[in-house]
C-alpha cells in the first residue's frame, strides 16, 4: 500500500480533505501534517494520523511564512519517528521547505509531489518581490517529481511561462457521497423568487456588493443566500452589511460534502464568480462551487473571459455574463422568465454526473499516478 504524507497550510480546508479522502478511496494510507487557522476546529479527518504543526491566521501571509519556520526547526522532532512515506505531498509554496527537509532527514529519495491550487499575487507581481518569489518557488519544487494543479489556466498563463515540474491536473471535482444529488427548484414547478446561491469561501467584496444592489433593484422578484466561511479581513464589517439588506441572508457555515445536495437544492443559479485577484487566480481558476452547483442541479453564472466561462462554453450550461455591474445583472436577471431557467436548469440536470464529481476510478488513477514516482525513484536508485 502506498504511504502518504500529506502536508497542508490549512488543516481545515474542506479541499484538503477532499484530496486526503481521494487518495485513501484510491487505496493509500495518507498521514496528514499541517497548520489549523485562528479560531478554527481541528476537523476529523480521513487519515491514519494527524499532526497540527502550529496555528496561523487567515489573511496574513507573512505570519504564515513565519510558523512555517518555527516548524523546520521541530519537524524531524515532530514527524522523525512516524512511519517514513513513500510519497510527500506538499500543498501550497508555504508547505514545500517542510517536504524539501523532511526528504534530506529521510535520505534524499522520497518523491515530492507539489500541490498547487492558488497562485498567490505576490507570485504574480513584477517587481523585485515577485521576482524573489519566483526564484524561490523555482529552488523550493526542484526537487518535486510531480506538480499538481486544478485548473489548466494555472498552467497556461503561469507554469508554461515561469516554469515547474511535470504536471497532473486533478480538477475540484466534488464528492458525491452516498449518491445523493441535488435538484434545481425549477424542474419542481416551484412558484417562488429566484434564488442566487454564493456559497463557499467568501473573500469578494466586489460580489458582494454586486448582488446586495441586485436584490434591491429587483424589488423582492430575486434573493440572495449566502453560505459558507467569509474572509472578513476582506469586508467592511461583512456581518452588518448581510443583514442590512433586505432580500440576502446570510445562512452560516454548512457540512461540506453533507449539506451539498440541500443548500444548492434551494437556489436557481450558483455565484461561481470572483474577484479576489481579479485577472490573475480568480481568472484562471474552477472553483469548488463550480463543481458543487452543477452537481446538485444550480444553474452556475460566470464572468467572460475567465476558466469557468470557457468550462460553461464547453459544455453548453449556464450564464455569463460580460461584467457584474448593476444594469447587467438587473437586465439579464430580470429578463427571465420561468420556463427559460427551467430549460437552463434541465441542461445541467441532463449531464454525466462524472463531470462534476470524482468516483472510485478518479481515487484509483491519483493514486497510480503517485504509486509510478515511487517506481521511477525504486529505478533510478538501483541504476545509480
Amino acid at each position: 500500500m502506498l504511504k502518504v504524507l500529506y502536508l497542508t497550510p490549512n488543516l481545515a480546508d474542506p479541499a484538503a480533505a477532499r484530496r486526503i479522502s481521494m487518495m485513501r478511496t484510491g487505496g493509500a494510507s495518507v498521514a496528514v501534517a499541517g497548520f489549523i487557522r485562528k479560531g478554527a476546529a481541528l476537523p476529523s479527518l480521513d487519515a491514519s494520523d494527524v499532526v497540527v504543526l502550529g496555528e496561523t491566521f487567515d489573511g496574513r501571509f507573512g505570519q504564515r511564512l513565519v510558523a512555517v519556520a518555527k516548524a523546520l526547526a521541530t519537524i524531524m522532532r515532530t514527524l522523525g519517528g512516524r512511519d517514513v512515506p513513500d510519497i510527500i505531498m506538499a500543498r501550497n509554496l508555504e508547505m514545500l521547505p517542510l517536504a524539501n527537509r523532511l526528504r534530506a532527514l529521510w535520505g534524499g529519495h522520497h518523491p515530492i509531489v507539489y500541490e498547487c491550487l492558488d497562485i498567490h499575487r505576490l507570485l504574480l507581481r513584477q517587481d523585485f518581490v515577485g521576482r524573489g518569489m519566483r526564484a524561490a518557488e523555482r529552488y523550493l519544487s526542484a526537487p518535486a517529481a510531480l506538480l499538481t494543479t486544478s485548473s489548466p489556466g494555472f498552467l497556461r498563463n503561469y507554469f508554461d511561462i515561469y516554469g515547474g515540474p511535470p504536471a497532473l491536473i486533478v480538477e475540484n471535482k466534488a464528492p458525491i457521497g452516498n449518491g445523493e444529488r441535488g435538484r434545481n427548484p425549477a424542474l419542481h414547478n416551484v412558484e417562488a423568487p429566484l434564488r442566487i446561491g454564493w456559497f463557499g469561501a467568501l473573500r469578494c467584496s466586489r460580489s458582494l456588493d454586486a448582488l446586495s444592489q441586485l436584490t434591491a433593484d429587483m424589488g423582492g422578484r430575486l434573493e440572495v443566500v449566502l453560505r459558507g466561511r467569509p474572509a472578513l479581513t476582506e469586508f467592511d464589517d461583512f456581518h452588518a452589511r448581510a443583514a442590512a439588506q433586505p432580500g440576502l441572508t446570510f445562512a452560516g457555515p454548512y457540512r461540506n460534502p453533507d449539506d451539498l445536495p440541500a443548500i444548492y437544492s434551494d437556489v436557481h443559479f450558483s455565484w461561481a464568480i470572483d474577484f479576489f485577484e481579479a485577472g490573475q487566480n480568480s481568472s484562471w481558476l474552477l472553483p469548488n462551487r463550480l463543481y458543487e452547483g452543477c452537481l446538485h442541479g444550480a444553474i452556475p453564472i460566470a464572468v467572460a473571459g475567465t476558466e469557468t466561462a470557457a468550462f460553461l462554453q464547453r459544455h453548453g450550461i449556464g450564464l455569463i455574463v460580460p461584467d457584474i455591474e448593476a444594469e447587467t445583472l438587473r437586465g439579464t436577471l430580470g429578463g427571465l422568465d420561468a420556463s427559460t431557467v427551467r430549460m437552463m436548469a434541465g441542461r445541467v440536470a441532463a449531464l454525466d454526473p462524472s463531470l462534476f464529481s470524482y468516483g472510485e476510478a478518479d481515487c484509483e488513477a491519483l493514486v497510480s499516478r503517485l504509486s509510478s514516482l515511487r517506481a521511477d525513484i525504486n529505478l533510478a536508485t538501483e541504476v545509480a
